[in-house]
């Protein structure tokens, strides 16, 4: 088969993808840089005031700290003042993956460096000044609590649960053989039941009309209709998740859609790794800082001064695992490896519902909560491009989406 240029339908828009709460991360970056800066000086300042290594050492070790998230500050900057720059064809909505990815190598490095000083202090212990030592990791400590509270600390919530009014699912257009039907999970101050009605006319005849949702784990459950007026409505509830493929019953015929729940673009495909980048800089930091503390007092306590030392090698696992799972996150994303397999599938589904073929289909990330999509389609009867967008509009997450559709 060949495309067809003429049908293929772009979609003009400014390609901005960046995350929703960009500008408040930010924010968030430039003013825990700034207490961590302040902190250092203070370090630095007061080691060598009062003559003490320990202090001038971690005031060092801040500024490594502060470095890191100096990238994740440069990087929100530069993706936002760059977000509408016609040079960048995507947009710059990977600036953050791509700061995560550098923090993740940095993160490791260090978890190297750590590991290292602290095997060779287990050889060859040397004499720990547990009045400074001490306070100075009590005080790191808060710091990073501190940093990580500010950072984190954010009003928006991605959870889904019925403590949130809404009123219905996305409404999911059905083509029949009759005509369109329209298919809605409706709960507005009611258990959620499935709503089936005709875009003209009247409904199908309830008793020839059966719903069956079929759900990832292979659990199926039927629903009968009854008629409430110019729609059709389930008898029983349904059970949560939303998160199903339906087939629709009509007479002789079957037809099928995909539900998916509202927050599904807010795991991997909305996570912002380059706030999770510094925040992980800033748990590592807090995670050595309570192992240090551990290990230095057992060791005033019980002469065990190998417990340093060994709490310096637990904290250089953990560094390493957080550091591998953001290298192997981000490093997909750069990479353009499909994001969401369920969603994968779902627009398979979803374009296939009709008796379409989904021919190829390519599906990326072009930022926090961003994808993009590239469906080429065998239509069923001569069916335009515009209706496979309209088929598509229901998922949020994609932002820029062009069909193909094939002739043979």
């Amino acid at each position: 088969m060949t495309a067809d240029p003429a049908t293929v339908e772009p979609s003009f828009h400014e390609h901005v993808f960046l995350g929703e709460d960009h500008a408040q991360s930010e924010r968030k970056s430039w003013t825990v840089i700034w207490l961590c800066g302040v902190m250092m000086c203070i370090e630095i300042a007061g080691g060598l005031l009062f003559g003490s290594i320990a202090l001038v050492a971690d005031g060092l070790h801040m500024s490594t700290h502060a470095g890191a998230l100096l990238l994740a500050a440069l990087a929100y900057t530069y993706a936002r003042r760059h977000a509408a720059n016609a040079n960048f064809t995507f947009g710059t909505g990977k600036f953050g993956d791509l700061a995560g990815f550098t923090s993740a190598i940095v993160l490791a490095m260090i978890a190297i460096l750590i590991g290292y000083e602290s095997v060779t202090r287990i050889l060859a212990p040397i004499q720990i000044h547990f009045a400074e030592a001490i306070p100075i990791a009590c005080l790191g400590l808060a710091v990073n609590i501190t940093s990580a509270w500010l950072l984190s600390g954010s009003g928006h919530h991605h959870g889904h649960g019925h403590d949130v009014e809404h009123g219905h699912d996305e409404a999911h257009v059905v083509a029949t053989s009759s005509g369109d039907l329209i298919l809605e999970v409706f709960e507005e101050n009611v258990p959620p039941r499935f709503r089936l009605r005709a875009a003209v006319g009247p409904p199908p005849a309830a008793g020839t009309t059966l719903i069956t949702t079929v759900r990832p784990d292979g659990s199926r459950q039927e629903f009968t209709l009854v008629a409430q007026g110019d729609f059709l409505e389930s008898q029983a509830a349904i059970p949560e998740p939303h998160a199903f493929t339906t087939q629709i019953e009509v007479g002789a015929d079957t037809y099928t859609t995909v539900f998916e729940e509202h927050d599904h673009e807010h795991g991997a495909t909305g996570r912002d790794n380059n706030m999770r980048a510094a925040i992980i800089h800033v748990m590592a930091d807090a995670a050595v800082s309570v192992l240090v503390i551990i290990g230095l007092l057992l060791a005033r306590a019980f002469g065990w001064l190998w417990m340093d030392p060994l709490a310096g090698v637990v904290g250089a696992c953990v560094i390493a695992s957080w550091s591998y799972g953001l290298i192997r996150d981000t490093g997909a994303i750069l990479l353009d490896r499909i994001p969401d397999g369920r969603l994968a599938q779902a627009l398979r589904t979803t374009i296939e519902s009709d008796g379409s073929t989904l021919a190829d289909l390519h599906l990326w990330r072009l930022g926090p909560g961003h994808l993009g999509a590239i469906v080429s389609v065998c239509p069923k009867d001569g069916r335009s491009a515009n209706y496979y967008r309209a088929k598509l509009a229901r998922f949020p997450a994609l932002s820029h989406v062009t069909i193909e559709i094939q002739k043979s």
